[in-house]
């Protein structure tokens, strides 16, 4: 009656009134948007597995031209055959304060997933490789697992070397086996090496924070910062290399002959 009769009284309560009718828009959005965030990360996740399976890097070209003395044959220039494939999978268990760490996701045999396959984050650092695969679930040897071991460079003089943990910092690696002729420097990108059977090559793995050195050996030893945040890891993409046999079998021809 007040707000009908009278401009102040009006304008006093349509103030009041707008300020919690606001206030309760603002903590529904909120809440809805909270709720849906899971929803909203599964879509994201298929959309970039979708987009990174187009990318060039995933397929190979084949030379296919045949050269005698100056004739050249030729049967298709341009064909092209796919190597790498992601697959995306919700991450159900992960360990990060134990010397031995693993990675579970729900995505197993049944849903294409190999032994073998590597794993990387969503933002496209490395994660480890699948060391046990059921069904439905797979369970992935993390980085900072004592036995892990993946082929890395620097990327500035693609020297390689062995990326690793000693089981002491959660955010800190290991590359070992670096010639001391590649003068490393802090700050300097460590990314997967192309001589990794698992991971594609350049994939991102940590910055550079301090150099090792040690008179007595001719390589140096470098502490590496991790790209990859294992405290909150909710997705991840496996990745299958598809000629990972043929290159293992020519890597190891005697244990193929036993």
């Amino acid at each position: 009656m007040l707000s009908s009769y009278s401009k102040s009284h009006e304008a006093f309560f349509g103030k009041w009134t707008n300020e919690i009718a606001g206030n309760v828009n603002k903590y529904y959005n909120n809440w809805s948007y909270f709720f849906s965030l899971k929803e909203t990360n599964a879509s994201l996740v298929a959309e970039n597995v979708a987009l990174r399976n187009q990318l060039a890097s995933n397929f190979i070209v084949i030379d296919t031209s045949k050269k005698t003395g100056t004739v050249v044959l030729r049967k298709d220039s341009v064909e092209i055959i796919r190597k790498y494939y992601y697959y995306p999978a919700k991450v159900v268990g992960n360990t990060y304060t134990l010397q031995k760490n693993y990675v579970w996701v729900e995505r197993g045999s049944n849903q294409g997933v190999k032994k073998d396959m590597a794993a990387i984050s969503t933002d496209g650092s490395i994660v480890g490789v699948v060391v046990e695969v059921n069904e439905n679930y797979s369970k992935i040897m993390s980085l900072l697992h004592r036995n892990s071991k993946v082929s890395a460079m620097l990327k500035r003089d693609k020297i390689a070397g062995s990326i690793e943990w000693d089981g002491a910092d959660p955010y800190t690696l290991v590359l070992k086996n670096i010639s001391k002729s590649a003068d490393p420097k802090v700050g300097d990108t460590v990314l997967t090496s192309p001589y990794s059977s698992n991971f594609p090559s350049q994939l991102m793995i940590g910055k550079v924070t301090s150099i090792v050195k040690d008179p007595s050996s001719n390589f140096l030893t470098l502490n590496v910062k991790s790209a990859t945040n294992f405290f909150n890891l909710e997705y991840v993409y496996l990745i299958e290399n598809r000629r990972m046999e043929e290159q293992r079998q020519l890597e190891n021809p005697e244990a193929n002959n036993e």
